[in-house]
């Protein structure tokens, strides 16, 4: 569905996708898994006895927040999947990572509902605990696909190694940004 307008170059997947070399997927991963990343590192302070209710208080919410920008997001990697040619190794390959997520976060979703009282009593107990971390690890799996997508296949890298650093650089989608990316 291309919906760029011809006389101005605009296109309304640019609010949803990113301008061409420039998707909004991947940095949005980035504050979602730095969120997720956060909540194991206050958990783990607080099963360690480092920190005690800040801690707690502080997983937990992370938790939360995580679980909201991970709808955020999933949108934006949702809406780059549905542009891949299904049965294609690039379409596999983004399917194990969008399962890995979605499998990721209900794990998180799971420890934020059983972990609510913890939350309450200031104090992680071991099955919200054992569920962060289960979430996490299935969280590295997808982010492994998710830069297998990007650094082994290619997606949306548009490679255009001699483009001078100004343009490259620019918030704008150029001719050749659009050219290299297919549009």
């Amino acid at each position: 569905m291309n919906t760029r307008r011809e006389n101005d170059g605009f296109s309304l997947d640019y609010l949803w996708r990113g301008l061409p070399g420039h998707p909004i997927h991947p940095p949005l991963t980035d504050v979602t898994i730095g969120t997720y990343t956060f909540a194991v590192v206050a958990a783990t302070a607080d099963v360690l006895g480092i920190s005690t209710n800040a801690a707690t208080h502080g997983w937990w919410l992370a938790l939360v927040f995580a679980l909201i920008s991970t709808v955020v997001t999933a949108i934006t990697g949702f809406a780059d999947w549905l542009r891949i040619e299904s049965g294609t190794p690039l379409w596999r390959t983004t399917t194990a990572h969008m399962i890995a997520m979605l499998l990721a976060s209900a794990v998180f979703l799971a420890a934020v509902i059983v972990g609510k009282e913890s939350f309450d009593a200031g104090d992680v107990e071991a099955a919200p605990y054992v569920l962060t971390i289960v979430g996490y690890l299935l969280l590295t799996l997808g982010g492994w696909l998710g830069g297998s997508v990007v650094f082994v296949h290619g997606m949306r890298v548009l490679n255009l190694v001699d483009e001078p650093a100004r343009k490259a650089a620019a918030p704008v989608p150029t001719p050749e940004k659009r050219e290299a990316e297919g549009e």
